[in-house]
């Protein structure tokens, strides 16, 4: 992907004086599309939510404080949240049920805004590109590739404005480590570092208290407890096969380490992290992929693990190594070292230096060969925040940066990570066929039938 053509943005939230301002004189420019269904500058977008609690309640205080939109839907299997945000909005219809929010409201809302667990997120946001609406979906756009793959194309299809919610990709930092590595400040890169200190997962009971797992678990329950009275299981399960509720799968994020939920760590941070040296580098889908780390559990995803993605050249890009670390895994140069110990970190190693980055700051190395290192103007468009970008694409004015066309490339490289692990063999990745090749063990990790119930059209 062209880094170039996304855009990067602050935090600042956008009064309704600015937006309006921003947003007239609109003609569609969306992710890759020359048309869309944008939204006319002077009216109100019509939304509506889907999860209002967590990362759902965070959105939507934060898009309805910018005082330019009508919040007309709110969805949450959760009966605490969906009340509470009731209560602040009062003029939106309430549900349960996000298929049938769409069945009565569906071709009346302008946008939606999905933020319900990861196994849900395809069947949420299908539904409203199959109507032509623009979408803003937490990160991972989906649960597996099969998934991602389908709402990225029906993105596409649909021609409307798309964001997935990797806020950081906003961010001024990432936005300049960009315009470094793009511009040659380490020559070219052949390999790339990306760490992550969290170790939520499998792990020893001692490890868990060590790296502040929110929950320690080993094994599937085989009892049952009782769902809480506020929630509906049933429908919190959605496509995913049924089990009977227990307390280490809710509330969030514990269902996060669950494989038949979620995909652990790679698939959340891995969607922030990962992300820098896949816009940076231009990647695409990798070659061939092959993961470490302890014995892969049939239930549950790792707390520490290790995986090796090979990328073909690009362009007149060099081929290049992109290495994952979480937990307690560590890229060697910082276990020697040979950088500084950043918790968090990505590494880029060219031939004429390395730059490591986090969310917030950046170092060349080593530092004294860059002492006088004049850095290039800035060529990428200015930043605005990462909620503002969607909004005023809605309007036909600008890009977003994580539209679903790079989003899903994205999400269907981090699943690979954990198909290798899952499979523990080095997989050969066909990405036209969607398949890994000579290896048919991987197929039930890159898509599954649904529930009974359950489709995505």
């Amino acid at each position: 992907m062209n880094g170039s053509k996304h855009q990067l943005g602050c935090t600042d939230r956008l009064s309704r004086r600015k937006f309006l301002a921003a947003a007239t004189a609109a003609t569609a420019i969306v992710s890759t599309s020359s048309t869309c269904r944008a939204v006319d500058a002077n009216d109100r977008l019509k939304v509506a939510f889907i999860g209002t609690g967590g990362r759902g309640g965070s959105n939507l205080r934060t898009l309805a404080a910018t005082e330019s939109i009508d919040v007309v839907g709110l969805c949450d299997v959760d009966a605490r949240f969906l009340d509470n945000a009731a209560e602040e909005f009062p003029a939106a219809q309430k549900f349960r049920d996000f298929r049938r929010l769409y069945d009565t409201i569906g071709n009346d809302v302008d946008a939606v805004v999905v933020s319900t667990p990861e196994h849900s997120h395809a069947y949420a946001t299908m539904p409203a590109l199959q109507l032509g609406k623009h979408v803003y979906c937490e990160k991972p756009l989906a649960y597996n590739i099969h998934e991602t793959r389908r709402v990225t194309r029906a993105a596409a299809d649909a021609n409307v404005a798309t964001q997935m919610g990797t806020q950081i990709h906003a961010s001024k930092n990432y936005h300049r480590v960009v315009e470094l590595i793009q511009s040659g400040a380490i020559g070219n890169v052949t390999e790339a570092h990306v760490w992550v200190s969290r170790a939520w997962g499998l792990q020893s009971e001692a490890d868990s208290i060590k790296h502040k797992d929110i929950v320690f678990v080993q094994d599937r329950p085989t009892e049952s407890m009782p769902a809480p009275e506020y929630l509906d299981w049933d429908l919190w399960l959605g496509p995913a096969p049924s089990r009977p509720f227990h307390h280490v799968y809710f509330p969030g994020p514990k269902w996060y380490r669950w494989w038949e939920f979620a995909n652990g760590t790679m698939s959340d941070l891995g969607s922030h992290w990962n992300d820098l040296p896949y816009w940076a580098l231009k990647l695409d889908a990798p070659r061939t992929v092959e993961s470490f780390g302890s014995p892969p559990h049939p239930e549950i995803a790792p707390a520490s693990m290790t995986a090796v993605y090979e990328y073909g050249p690009r362009g007149d890009l060099p081929a290049v190594n992109l290495t994952w670390y979480q937990g307690s895994h560590k890229p060697d140069l910082w276990k020697a070292g040979e950088i500084p110990k950043w918790g968090n970190g990505v590494l880029f190693v060219g031939t004429e230096g390395m730059l490591l980055s986090d969310y917030g700051k950046h170092v060349l190395l080593p530092e004294n060969k860059f002492a006088d290192f004049r850095p290039p103007k800035p060529f990428l468009p200015a930043p605005s925040s990462h909620h503002e970008q969607w909004l005023l694409a809605c309007r036909g004015e600008g890009t977003t940066g994580s539209p679903f066309s790079y989003a899903g490339p994205l999400t269907e490289a981090n699943h690979l990570g954990n198909v290798a692990y899952r499979v523990g063999e080095k997989i050969t990745w066909d990405a036209e066929k969607m398949q890994c090749v000579g290896c048919p063990d991987a197929d039930p990790m890159i898509r599954r039938e649904p529930r009974e119930g359950w489709s995505l059209g």
